[in-house]
């Protein structure tokens, strides 16, 4: 499953608020410390980190893939070593309960229960 893509509000809202500003003429002039380059500065950095974030999450789910995939080879692979053990040294053997395995001497044999009359009425 992938992880969702970070989007904001934010970011498009200060987008469209600088096309906005952008559209006035003459320039206005916010006095200092409010210069439109500096806004546009500011949104392009957040617009870049929030692309590096989304790419980071891309990369790990790639990365979440490939684990999975060798998680399950290894799983098969475990399976049949505890197969070949089995197969090799028996269903019974010590060499099988090392490897993992319940070696069939040690299962519980399942009881059959009576069943239970059902209780007949009684005339009263």
């Amino acid at each position: 499953m992938s992880r969702r893509k970070r989007t904001s509000p934010v970011l498009e809202a200060a987008r469209q608020r600088l096309a906005g500003l952008n559209s006035i003429t003459p320039p206005p002039d916010f006095g200092p410390g409010l210069k439109l380059a500096d806004y546009a500065a500011q949104i392009n950095d957040f617009s870049n980190q929030i692309d590096h974030y989304n790419q980071m999450g891309s990369t790990m789910d790639d990365l979440q893939n490939q684990l999975d995939d060798k998680e399950e080879r290894l799983r098969e692979s475990s399976r049949r070593m505890l197969s070949a053990t089995e197969a090799h040294y028996g269903p019974d053997s010590s060499e099988y309960e090392q490897a993992g395995g319940t070696r069939s001497s040690d299962r519980k044999r399942p009881t059959r229960k009576t069943p239970q009359k059902p209780a007949s009425p009684t005339a009263a």
